[in-house]
């Protein structure tokens, strides 16, 4: 759907004030679809996140900072987020051995499974992509973003 017809505005300032809320409408679209897809595993995208980092780091821990540093939503509050993943048994912290002021995070067995899961069926998203852009213009769009935050 046009950009136009998705927020009922014909005229936009010029160029640049339209891409740039089409990034934002189309950020919230991914954010809903997402949120929507990881419903059924009562995590949301941003625990998705944590879990997909802890996952590449399996069997190594990470410390929250580190977690916050490659978190997608640099806003999130790592702690919070890992607290609440702790709660539903996907993570747990350890004191670190080496520095006992610093807390190591791990995925556990039950997380590993959690995001094997959530996984496939987020990839299947992407896969859908290959529906309405070719594999160029994917590449395009993403090289276009990628100026645009330079």
């Amino acid at each position: 759907m046009k950009l136009e017809e998705e927020i009922n505005q014909a005229v936009f300032k010029n160029e640049y004030q339209k891409v740039q809320i089409n990034v934002l409408v189309t950020s919230a679209w991914i954010n809903q679809n997402t949120n929507k897809a990881l419903k059924k595993f009562n995590i949301s995208w941003q625990q998705f996140n944590i879990l997909r980092i802890l996952r590449g780091r399996h069997p190594e821990p990470a410390s929250v900072k580190l977690l916050a540093e490659r978190m997608i939503d640099k806003m999130s509050n790592a702690s919070r987020l890992v607290e609440k993943l702790k709660l539903k048994n996907l993570v747990e912290r350890k004191a670190c051995p080496e520095d006992r002021r610093k807390v190591d995070i791990l995925i556990t067995e039950e997380g590993l499974a959690l995001i094997e899961e959530a996984s496939a069926i987020i990839e299947q998203q992407g896969k859908d992509l290959e529906k309405n852009l070719s594999k160029e213009e994917a590449t395009l769009l993403s090289n276009l973003l990628d100026k645009m935050r330079d």
